[in-house]
């Protein structure tokens, strides 16, 4: 097995005597790194961290007039944030929530999701992260295994609850304020005790309940703290940016965020509802917006508007791309029709159970080397280990920021070693980035030849003209699976036979797709803002009833 170790010459140093952060607080954010012990795993650790996520909310005592989060009409400030996370504490403390209870919350993204997310950290209750699209099954299978102590639910997320559930008050601004004041809880249970609990995303089987400590969010934290040279020494008043932030705040990167924002800064801004092309224009526009985060397909979707050079988009200046490869095409496409972002098109890799990111990539590399995950994080440790019959190794991460459990089972991706099994296949280039080139489980076998549909994926998505692209294996008779590619192109000059052209110099004959659909409207997508595997396949299965029946099964094409 080949094995990177971390890079402790990351950028991002702080200076010997560097000033103390506004408000006297200690600097406890440092930058060296040692190995430490953590139940018979040498994990790579800051020296000098946090060791609880409430000390990150006491860095909001900073921006205290500064906007927090603005949600249509509402806003709520820094200092608006940190009484009504005061008034919520006491409520759920009087509602009988303790320290180590779990609380689940389920609702869409709002400055309510919020404050309660906040108030359950400062109280040291452990916040479960429901999943707002999930249907009442769903929701009922979550409540029975995690037996919250109580329930924070928005009017939609109410109405999937089991009969008789208990509940919390979901509203924080009609919380009214008990006699006296509260403080966080002064816990002893240290960085090791559990912080939250986030749902995987169950594309692939039921979603599983992911126990994240205050060491793993932490860890994450800084790290990116540390890269993007924004540790709380490093920041003064004139930091903060206002974000525009458009993915789910119960997937793991909604807890990071929140985290982000309080350390640097920043007024998150947040749609009103499902994600619309249109409104994530309006509000550039109308909020002056400098940096928004997105996963590739909600970034494709934007620039196909019809409004896009209607609006003016010159303030936004920063683009963080995650949840997939960013392909040169989309790269270009920025480039040309988002100026104002000159920092190029930052991204990474990462998945829940590691805590979120385990490598990133510049703006600049991303344009130099688009596709690439970057380099591991400052303190995230990558090793491969070879596949029998796979193209690629797997890719194995150790990092502080990883699960520590999945609830209620004793299933763990994580060996005796602390190495996290990710089930990604991938390899690293010469200067030490990450490739992804595909699942362990999604491989299509064709005839006993292996084809990974991300390499399908990238080919067609260096085609000029191809915005979005998703490749699927579908059943057949004779050679077990053949290959289906949905391709969303800008115009009528691409059809099936122009792209399996300009496959065949770029992949071998069998890994060239034979089942087409191309087409000029956009790709079905999840809640994630991915595109929708799953029912692409429904589609295509729904399309060919015939597949068991003989060795000729419809082609779908244009």
């Amino acid at each position: 097995m080949a094995t990177l170790p971390a890079d402790r010459d990351a950028p991002g140093a702080a200076p010997a005597g560097a000033p103390q952060p506004p408000g006297g607080a200690p600097a406890v954010w440092g930058d060296q790194i040692s190995t430490e012990d953590a139940h018979g795993v040498p994990y790579q650790m800051y020296s000098s961290r946090p060791h609880r996520v409430s000390e990150v909310l006491a860095l909001a005592r900073q921006w205290q007039s500064r906007p927090y989060v603005v949600h249509g009409a509402r806003e709520v400030s820094f200092g608006g944030l940190l009484a009504a996370v005061e008034r919520k504490m006491r409520h759920l403390a009087q509602d009988g929530v303790t320290e180590g209870d779990r609380v689940l919350i389920l609702g869409w993204n709002s400055p309510d999701w919020i404050i309660n997310f906040w108030a359950c950290q400062q109280l040291g209750a452990v916040p479960a992260l429901a999943n707002a699209w999930w249907s009442e099954a769903e929701a009922r299978e979550a409540f029975d295994l995690l037996r919250p102590v109580t329930t924070l639910a928005d009017e939609r997320g109410a109405a999937k609850l089991p009969a008789g559930t208990r509940r919390a008050s979901w509203e924080t601004d009609t919380v009214a304020r008990a006699a006296g004041s509260a403080a966080a809880v002064q816990s002893s249970a240290g960085e090791e005790a559990p912080a939250v609990i986030i749902f995987t995303s169950g594309t692939s089987g039921r979603p599983k309940a992911v126990e994240l400590s205050h060491r793993a969010l932490l860890a994450n934290l800084q790290m990116l703290l540390q890269l993007t040279r924004r540790l709380p020494h490093q920041v003064d008043e004139r930091s903060g940016e206002i974000a525009l932030h458009t993915g789910p705040l119960f997937h793991v990167g909604g807890p990071q965020m929140l985290l982000r924002s309080v350390a640097v800064g920043n007024t998150l801004v947040l749609p009103s509802g499902r994600f619309d092309p249109g409104e994530i224009l309006k509000l550039i526009e109308q909020h002056r917006v400098t940096r928004w985060s997105a996963v590739p397909t909600m970034v494709s979707r934007v620039l196909d508007h019809p409004d896009l050079h209607r609006r003016d988009l010159g303030s936004l200046r920063a683009l963080t791309i995650g949840g997939a490869a960013v392909h040169a095409e989309l790269v270009e496409r920025i480039g040309r029709d988002l100026p104002g972002v000159q920092t190029g098109v930052p991204t990474g890799y990462g998945l829940t159970e590691n805590g979120g990111q385990a490598t990133a990539a510049s703006g600049r590399d991303t344009l130099r080397h688009p596709g690439s995950a970057g380099r591991p994080l400052p303190c995230a440790e990558l090793r491969f280990e070879p596949q029998q019959d796979l193209p690629d190794p797997e890719v194995l991460v150790r990092s502080p920021t990883q699960m520590t459990r999945y609830i209620g089972t004793a299933e763990s991706p994580i060996d005796s070693e602390g190495w996290l099994h990710t089930g990604d296949l991938g390899h690293l280039d010469g200067e030490g980035r990450l490739w992804i080139t595909g699942r362990a489980k999604d491989l299509i076998i064709r005839g006993g030849e292996n084809i990974a549909p991300a390499a399908v994926e990238r080919a067609l998505t260096s085609i000029p003209g191809v915005l979005e692209v998703a490749v699927i294996g579908i059943p057949h008779p004779d050679l077990g699976e053949e290959v289906c590619a949905f391709v969303v192109v800008d115009d009528a000059r691409h059809t099936a036979q122009t792209l399996s052209s300009e496959l065949r110099g770029q992949l071998a004959s069998f890994a060239v797709p034979t089942i087409w659909q191309v087409q000029q409207e956009p790709l079905p997508i999840n809640q994630t803002g991915k595109i929708d595997k799953p029912a692409l396949s429904a589609r295509a299965r729904a399309a060919r009833p015939d597949t068991a029946a003989g060795p000729s099964p419809a082609r779908v094409s244009r």
